[in-house]
């Protein structure tokens, strides 16, 4: 079983900056893609930033330059770097892993992220 429990949320103003970190307990396959995914109230969720075990990368349009997503292995904690924060970036961050990027099954509780203007 795999436990992901994110930190690092809070309220920042427009342009500032966070980093959210994820904590995996349990057994992370070197295999496993992982990845960081956010929903807005009202909105349906959506993949943020995403990291293969091949260290492939993905981004969603909107945070491409802004974000960046990064893996420390000895820590077992995945990251998302987040700057030039913008209103439309308030939401829940969540952080998820699995085989496949495009199925993860292990899902974190979230923490909230909110740029004011």
């Amino acid at each position: 079983q795999v436990q992901l429990v994110e930190s690092g949320g809070g309220s920042v103003q427009a342009g500032g900056s966070l980093r959210l970190s994820c904590a995996a307990f349990g057994y992370i396959y070197s295999s496993y893609c992982m990845g960081w995914f956010r929903q807005a109230p009202g909105k349906e969720r959506e993949a943020v930033a995403t990291l293969d075990s091949d260290g492939s990368t993905t981004y969603a349009d909107s945070v491409k330059g802004r974000f960046t997503i990064s893996k420390d292995n000895a820590k077992n904690t995945l990251y998302l770097q987040m700057t030039s924060l913008k209103p439309e970036d308030t939401a829940m961050y969540y952080c998820a892993a699995g085989f496949f990027c495009s199925g993860l099954n292990y899902w974190g509780q979230g923490t909230q992220v909110t740029v004011s203007s």
